[in-house]
């Protein structure tokens, strides 16, 4: 049953971290397109940061049960929403990612990544078992691989990617038997070279380029080539505000999305970035304290599925930026430019909000 607001309620280290890194967000993308065309980006960024809060604080008043216990329609929702993605949504650059709503660009597989955690956090709260199964695992995998498969179709194999961290956590968190383990690593082995023939070209130069980052600093290795350049010369304070010169000249690509990392710690150098990478620790211990204090299944599965995908985020984004990881085009949780990125990012946190706010209801 809900119940109204009293101070104890209000999670104030979730909401003042995520407010904190999606301002720090919208200052770096107005530092990196200032003075270029995409100047108004940091208002539409500002426009939907506050369009997030907004809706972060609506659903923390909503009881999550709710939201829950609707799992199979939303999952039809989100299926339907991608499938229009693919078939009414005009392509851009050669890809089929948003859906145009009022004069206003939406990206469909952002809502399939919150509604795939929602899915989960059902599966799981229905199913008292101490390890999982076969068939469970087989069930799962249909879950999240058929929006995945929608979204791989865009093409944006950097968001399909991150519909499977919350399946792989909630499972973990239940128990798997290390037989159904191997058979997950073996089935994973077999399906490698249907993956690889299945991916674009450009997809597969990527894989290329981190396999041997060497090989073409001017061709496919210029990002990260460039990223590092960027990280490097901001040495421990950085350049300062709006002073990045790899940014400003233009060398590291969407700065203001994808490479935002990079960009910011030009700028701030390691003292900076050491806070924004405090500041999601913060955020992601703080979920999972919630989900140990969660007053049922429900509840811990789902904060555990999204501190699972955040963390995901933020690791593989800033690993990209580093070399570490491939370029997947997979962007930083509240910082990078992108409107249903953060909408949904903050949706997910006012359901936490909701999770902590009944954690002794039930």
């Amino acid at each position: 049953m809900n119940r109204g607001f009293n101070f104890r309620d209000i999670d104030w280290v979730v909401i003042l971290t995520s407010i904190a890194l999606a301002a720090i967000g919208v200052l770096e993308i107005y530092s990196t397109t200032t003075h270029t065309l995409l100047a108004a980006q940091y208002k539409r960024q500002i426009d939907c940061v506050v369009l997030g809060i907004i809706m972060m604080v609506i659903f923390a008043h909503l009881d999550y049960h709710l939201v829950i216990d609707h799992s199979a329609a939303l999952y039809v929702l989100c299926v339907l929403g991608l499938l229009a993605t693919l078939v009414v949504s005009r392509p851009v650059e050669g890809a089929r990612r948003w859906i145009a709503m009022g004069g206003l660009t939406f990206q469909m597989s952002e809502m399939a990544k919150l509604v795939i955690i929602i899915c989960v956090a059902a599966y799981f709260a229905g199913r008292r078992v101490k390890t999982v199964g076969l068939k469970d695992l087989v069930a799962l995998g249909l879950l999240a691989g058929l929006p995945a498969l929608l979204v791989i179709l865009e093409p944006d194999l950097g968001t399909a990617i991150t519909f499977f961290p919350s399946v792989a956590a909630c499972v973990y968190l239940t128990g798997i038997r290390l037989r159904q383990f191997v058979l997950i690593l073996v089935a994973a082995a077999l399906l490698a070279p249907v993956g690889w023939h299945v991916m674009h070209p450009y997809q597969r130069q990527r894989l290329m380029t981190f396999i041997h980052p060497t090989a073409n600093q001017r061709g496919t290795a210029y990002q990260v080539t460039q990223s590092k350049i960027a990280i490097g010369s901001g040495g421990l304070w950085g350049k300062g505000f709006e002073k990045g010169t790899q940014t400003r000249l233009g060398f590291v690509p969407v700065s203001h999305a994808d490479f935002i990392f990079a960009a910011y710690a030009e700028e701030q150098g390691f003292a900076g970035t050491a806070v924004v990478l405090l500041l999601y620790l913060v955020l992601l211990v703080r979920l999972l304290s919630t989900a140990q204090s969660a007053g049922d299944r429900a509840g811990a599965y789902f904060v555990v599925g999204l501190a699972a995908v955040l963390s995901f985020q933020v690791v593989v984004n800033v690993g990209m930026m580093i070399g570490f990881f491939p370029i997947t085009g997979i962007p930083l949780p509240l910082m990078s430019q992108g409107g249903s990125a953060v909408l949904f990012t903050f949706i997910g946190l006012g359901l936490v909000l909701s999770v902590r706010k009944q954690r002794f209801v039930n």
